[in-house]
């Protein structure tokens, strides 16, 4: 196959698998959803839904939540892990939000990059998912698989979202994502498959007879 031969056939194969993958991060509004995705750096999702129910009893919105000290707010989101570091970026950045943004979530990639503890990625998956801005943030799951699957040669993420966006249609970019994760976690992960062994790659691939060696990035 060629590499847009595998790119249509991924593409195809996964609407067909997740045709509306719902967000794995338990929330009700922007400001919700961005905290989520901040604890969920080196987290699961699974953990961060476990914890999140009692941040928000504590406060869910920028102006409750510049009330709380640090150390309140670090005491339940420990079982997160990195707790000191993102305790202060949730603190910082909804006091932020709160001066220079009239309490909302900016809806401006550039803006939310600026936001203490918010990366590329998280900004994206808020774009993305809580404003419907086409975006691609890809992980280093999505690098992963992204390197299986023949899509990319791309050492980091940013190369990798920069390949992804130009082999799919700017439409299916925000599903894609999702949809490229939970494959990962279900057939594709990274001690189930080494490229040899899931629907996608053999298929992509029926003549691989060895494991993909991936590139960290």
């Amino acid at each position: 196959m060629l590499k847009k031969e595998r790119a249509s056939y991924i593409l195809g194969r996964l609407q067909k698998e997740y045709p509306k993958p719902p967000i794995p991060l338990d929330h009700k509004d922007p400001y919700t959803l961005l905290v989520a995705v901040l604890l969920s750096a080196q987290c699961t999702d699974e953990r961060v839904n476990q914890v999140t129910p009692a941040l928000w009893e504590l406060a869910d919105n920028p102006l409750d939540m510049a009330k709380q000290t640090v150390e309140d707010i670090q005491a339940i989101i420990r079982p997160c892990g990195l707790s000191p570091q993102k305790s202060k970026a949730i603190s910082k950045l909804s006091q932020i939000l709160i001066e220079e943004h009239e309490g909302e979530v900016p809806a401006d990639m550039e803006a939310l990059e600026k936001l203490p503890g918010v990366g590329h990625k998280t900004a994206g998956v808020v774009m993305a998912q809580a404003f419907n801005v086409p975006s691609f943030p890809v992980d280093t799951h999505i690098h992963r698989l992204a390197q299986r699957w023949g899509l990319t040669s791309g050492q980091n993420v940013a190369q990798t979202e920069k390949d992804l966006k130009k082999l799919f249609p700017e439409d299916s970019w925000n599903a894609l994502h999702l949809q490229i994760i939970y494959w990962g976690r279900e057939f594709c992960s990274a001690r189930g498959c080494d490229g040899t062994v899931c629907e996608i790659c053999t298929t992509c691939y029926p003549k691989r007879k060895n494991p993909k060696v991936t590139l960290k990035p």
